[in-house]
């Protein structure tokens, strides 16, 4: 299966999106589409071997869509000032024609040529000229409004359209009426209201358009991140290339004050490198020859030259961008809701307008108000602010995520985290920095422990567990040689094994003792080190314990501030290790987490979630991401700590590039205030259109409330409007 995400083009409301998904999920070689409105784009996973990117982009076409080629928000432009200057030039003809139409019923003084009782005829042709001008303005709308009723996919184009048309047939039915003497056609000429409305529908699409590009800022930031350009090494000369130029192995120079362009690694020279826009560590970190690079990060004060890793779309600042997008794509539950009741709104709408239509003949108005109603009623319920409800909101909450160090891979996760009411932690490297050092060594062997250490330090410089970190530093730091290291074998949950100098050696917890049947004479010797809050590694040679060792961890600066808020919140804590019961149960308590489960395979902690989970818990997982993931993949949130250097390969749902638990806090809170935002949406949306369908209809016209199409339309802009405001009130939220 392969996945793309294709830019859309003449979407303008929910029931576009939501026409546009259907049709492209019906496909049979399409395993799933879902379309994004707010980023005008689709992602779409299909099978590669029957379909190709032309295949879809001819079903875009048939439901009534343009694709404009694969999305990319580097290229995405903002043509708001070309829109400013168009949308000011037919604001003075809108005042115009308002002036001649509607002047004289306010006292206005109107020229004889163009007052309608004096000079009739002018007074038309002058409306319906300045109204052509309107309906080539506005041509995009309707030649949208009917493509997507003849495909079936009815949209708030298609209720404009008809609203336009049919007002427009009807005024170009009284001019011809005029034209032929009967001068009192010229009150049932709705040439103003074609025009009037097409006006106030293309300054909704304005003000949407701003405030959907302010909407994608955040992910826009992420992107330019990176610099245009580079310098690279060519036959030992600098030559300035554009970072589309870059290759893989070629070395780039950076001078102090520069951003890594590509991410790679060290080859030459020292510095200190900001890499706080993605590890959030606000201190530069001192790199040096072997060190990793990433692009975007700062170069402080030093030469470097290194060596481009991964480019293009492989770097992780494009592995974030691409995860956000798709993130955004995805829809919460909440969202699909507002997409079911959209899709059928148009053509309930449409109903009820013909249906008023019908009765107001029968009850004996004429053509012209009975058409006045009509029109009304389509302009009125417009479905756009209910379109707008969910994706604005969730896409503003996404970007503050991103640039504050917590990577969402879906939206659902925004409606999720709001009901979490269980928190359970992996220890080592979560809840502790996983910066272990050796602490105790008890030697049964007449080995010395230096020995005894270059064997560890060798087998373990092959693992890419935590424990494995102080063991190959012991070895840096003493400057003693690692050892050859055959078979080796990573057995998860229980340790490591292999062979050095022909001898086997098994790294562990007490857990592989029982695995491998080793006898084991040293328990009291395990609980004295691990009652000093010390993890434990048993060596064993040729079946032979020859040496205990304690290695003690860091419990994380902010960890038990984070603890004492969720506790406040009433949401449980849990501690989920595999490290032995006094060891956990020493750091638990030290941090108010009062139930701790510990020795567990990875196959108990995924176990131990799904049991939670069936308790009717809505259960968040955080570990670090490896060690984790069957846990993390069963969570209903999967939280990884990590550097944010592995991405792709994560298995949780949120990843937090920033290595702060904090985020855990601030990631509820944006979640909370997220659906909250959107359940005001929804109202607000329903409540309008609610409100102005019973008005527009005429319920209302015996306690004097009535409007007109004009109104309708003006009405259905503050109804977007609102609903844009409130979504953007979610920039406002405080990251801790």
């Amino acid at each position: 299966m392969k996945k793309i995400i294709l830019s859309i083009d003449g979407m303008t409301c929910s029931a576009c999106s939501n026409g546009l998904e259907k049709y492209l999920n019906k496909q049979k070689c399409i395993t799933n589409a879902s379309v994004n409105l707010v980023m005008k784009n689709a992602t779409i996973e299909y099978d590669e071997k029957l379909l190709n990117i032309d295949d879809i982009e001819r079903f875009v076409k048939e439901a009534g869509f343009k694709s404009l080629g694969l999305y990319d928000i580097k290229k995405e432009k903002k043509n708001n000032n070309q829109n400013k200057f168009t949308f000011v030039f037919f604001l003075i003809l809108a005042i115009i024609l308002m002036y001649i139409s509607m002047g004289h019923m306010v006292g206005l003084p109107i020229v004889d040529a163009l007052n309608m009782h004096i000079n009739p005829i002018n007074y038309t042709v002058t409306l319906f000229i300045l109204s052509l001008l309107f309906i080539g303005y506005g041509l995009d709308i309707i030649t949208s409004g009917i493509k997507n009723l003849l495909h079936k996919t009815p949209n708030m184009d298609t209720l404009v359209s008809i609203g336009v048309i049919s007002s427009m047939l009807y005024s170009i039915y009284s001019m011809y009426m005029v034209f032929n003497g009967n001068h009192s056609y010229v009150e049932q000429l709705y040439f103003e209201s074609s025009a009037i409305i097409i006006f106030f529908i293309k300054l909704g699409r304005y003000i949407d358009n701003v405030s959907k590009d302010k909407t994608k800022e955040a992910i826009q930031q992420l992107v330019q991140i990176t610099p245009n350009d580079a310098i690279i090494k060519v036959d030992g000369k600098e030559k300035k290339v554009t970072l589309d130029e870059i290759k893989k192995g070629d070395i780039v120079i950076s001078r102090p004050g520069d951003k890594i362009a590509v991410d790679g690694e060290i080859v030459s020279g020292k510095s200190h490198i900001d890499e706080s826009f993605i590890t959030g560590e606000s201190r530069p970190v001192a790199k040096t020859i072997g060190d990793k690079v990433i692009a975007g990060s700062i170069n402080y004060d030093g030469y470097l030259e290194y060596k481009a890793v991964k480019i293009g779309k492989e770097s992780t600042i494009s592995e974030i961008v691409r995860l956000v997008i798709e993130a955004t794509n995805t829809k919460a539950p909440i969202a699909k809701i507002a997409d079911k009741v959209s899709g059928y709104f148009v053509s309930i709408v449409i109903l009820i307008a013909i249906v008023t239509f019908l009765i107001y003949l029968i009850l004996g108005y004429n053509v012209g108000n009975s058409i006045n109603v009509f029109v009304t009623i389509l302009v009125v319920a417009c479905p756009c602010s209910l379109g707008l409800a969910t994706p604005l909101a969730i896409i503003v909450s996404e970007g503050i995520c991103a640039t504050n160090g917590i990577l969402v891979k879906k939206s659902e996760v925004l409606e999720n985290t709001s009901k979490t009411n269980v928190v359970v932690f992996d220890k080592t490297g979560t809840l502790t920095y996983g910066s272990l050092k050796i602490s105790k060594i008890i030697n049964y062997s007449k080995m010395k422990d230096e020995d005894i250490l270059q064997i560890v330090g060798s087998l373990e410089s092959k693992s890419t567990h935590p424990v494995a970190k102080p063991f190959i530093e012991y070895l840096s730091d003493h400057k003693i040689k690692m050892l050859e290291v055959d078979e080796f074998k990573n057995i998860s949950g229980y340790g490591i094994v292999g062979k050095i100098e022909n001898k086997d050696i098994i790294l562990g917890n007490e857990k592989i003792l029982s695995k491998y049947k080793i006898k084991n004479d040293y328990k009291d010797d395990e609980e004295k080190i691990s009652s000093l809050g010390n993890s434990i590694v048993y060596v064993v040679i040729n079946k032979k314990i020859v040496a205990i060792i304690g290695i003690n961890d860091i419990v994380r600066d902010n960890a038990k501030d984070v603890i004492t808020k969720l506790n406040k919140r009433d949401i449980k804590t849990i501690m989920l290790t595999g490290d032995n019961s006094k060891t956990a149960t020493q750091i638990a308590n030290s941090l108010g987490i009062k139930e701790v489960k510990a020795n567990m395979l990875p196959k108990a902690k995924a176990n131990f979630i799904k049991n939670l989970k069936r308790e009717h818990n809505i259960v968040m997982m955080c570990g670090d991401g490896i060690n984790d993931s069957v846990a993390l993949a069963n969570s209903d949130i999967g939280i990884s700590v990590n550097s944010g250097t592995d991405i792709a390969m994560d298995s949780s749902s949120v990843i937090l590039t920033n290595n702060n638990l904090n985020s855990i806090i601030n990631l509820i809170n944006i979640s909370t205030k997220t659906i909250k935002n959107i359940k005001q949406n929804l109202f607000w949306a329903f409540f309008y259109n609610s409100l102005m369908i019973p008005i527009a209809i005429g319920l209302f016209a015996p306690l004097g409330i009535i409007i007109n199409p004009m109104i309708a339309s003006f009405a259905m802009i503050i109804s977007s409007f609102t609903v844009i405001l409130n979504a953007l009130r979610l920039k406002r939220i405080k990251i801790a």
